[in-house]
């Protein structure tokens, strides 16, 4: 296939990993010669159930013999959708009370960008360095990373860029600022978490100025740091948050989440102020649904921070020079790099799904499913303790 695979589908980078694969169970991704590769990304931290999770696919089977698409978002009641919104607020503080479904974290940044200039009447954002919230414009205008913005310029004008979890930088934040817009740990950075209160301090330069906090949560959501969302970590409530990837279990979604005053404002002055055809999919949302009740109902959470007690125990050597993240949401520092990039192609070639983070070289990602056990965690760490010895 792979021929076919470089002629027919548009490619995002000259060199793509380009498994064929046959397919994915449990911790495991198969490729087409029989091959077997245990799975420490989890689809970039979207398999947060590892792959063909039976409740996950039983509720896909299902739903697809009742109806799929039927409707626009927001016209017709459909039990999955309203039932996975409803189970979601549930979990969030009063203030997080309504649910936008979209197809992707990046169409819910969107909406969570046009949600807070609705409701400040300002149009000004401050976003940080190296952030990574997207790769539609206006997501991209918040990336603050130039090497992946020049290309694509002019984006969004009105976007100010501060340093993650550097205080000096919040006087950037005025009376003009619609919203401040970050994520809750920084992924594409290098896993990097808030330091000093940092977050909390942020809601109250927020609050001082009239301006929204939004916290993304794509990456850190759904209980990959030990809490359902990692905002719930470090004492600070946003006034909209948006979750993504490991929501769907596998399947594409996103959503924004703000009070129900806020998202009135959506939906008159004017009319459809932000639509979309196929978020809050029937098929999704079930998967989304089975999905965040496991999480929830199960002792997944409960097990995060002792399965990373055993990753950084394990991942001791000499060619490690820091373990960032927290919970599974975790990322090796090297040297330099070549070296990350000399890993995580042979840690491949030994079985071993690894990956690059976006804006950090010298980083390998480890993001694996919840649901990896104790011992496919050593088995893992023993292939990348091995590849490194051969630094």
């Amino acid at each position: 296939m792979k021929k076919e695979f470089l002629k027919y589908q548009a490619q995002t980078t000259p060199h793509p990993l380009a498994i064929e694969i046959e397919k994915a169970d449990g911790c495991y991704v198969y490729d087409t010669s029989g091959k077997k590769y245990l799975d420490f990304i989890a689809g970039v931290s979207a398999n947060t159930l590892g792959h063909n999770h039976p409740k996950v696919s039983n509720a896909i089977k299902k739903q697809v013999d009742a109806y799929t698409h039927v409707m626009v978002y927001g016209e017709f009641i459909q039990k999955p959708s309203l039932e996975l919104c409803k189970l979601l607020a549930q979990q969030l503080p009063d203030s997080l009370s309504t649910v936008y479904l979209t197809n992707s974290g990046t169409e819910a940044t969107e909406g969570a960008m046009k949600l807070a200039k609705k409701v400040t009447g300002r149009s000004e954002f401050v976003a940080c360095n190296n952030a990574y919230h997207g790769n539609t414009q206006g997501a991209m205008s918040l990336c603050g990373a130039e090497e992946q913005n020049s290309a694509f310029r002019p984006l969004l004008p009105g976007v100010k860029f501060i340093e993650y979890s550097h205080l000096p930088d919040l006087h950037k934040i005025t009376e003009k600022t619609a919203a401040v817009v970050m994520e809750t740990i920084q992924g594409g950075a290098g896993c990097i978490v808030p330091e000093n209160n940092y977050l909390f301090k942020v809601k109250e330069r927020c609050q001082k100025v009239g301006a929204l906090l939004i916290l993304d949560e794509i990456q850190s959501g759904i209980g990959r740091t030990g809490n359902l969302f990692g905002f719930q970590t470090y004492n600070v409530i946003p006034d909209i948050f948006i979750t993504g990837k490991g929501l769907g279990g596998g399947m594409p979604i996103g959503a924004f989440v703000s009070s129900q005053e806020n998202m009135t404002q959506l939906k008159d002055n004017p009319k459809l102020g932000h639509i979309t055809t196929f978020g809050g999919h029937p098929v999704v949302a079930a998967a989304a649904l089975s999905t965040l009740t496991e999480v929830i109902d199960s002792n997944l959470m409960a097990e995060v921070k002792r399965k990373e007690n055993i990753l950084k125990e394990k991942l001791q050597h000499s060619e490690i020079k820091e373990v960032r993240g927290t919970g599974l949401m975790l990322s090796l520092m090297l040297e330099n790099p070549e070296k990350a990039s000399k890993v995580i192609l042979d840690c491949m070639s030994n079985g071993l799904l690894l990956f690059w983070l976006l804006y950090e070289g010298c980083a390998v990602r480890i993001t694996p499913p919840l649901t990896i056990s104790d011992e496919e965690i050593m088995a893992g760490c023993d292939i990348i303790l091995n590849s490194l010895n051969k630094l």
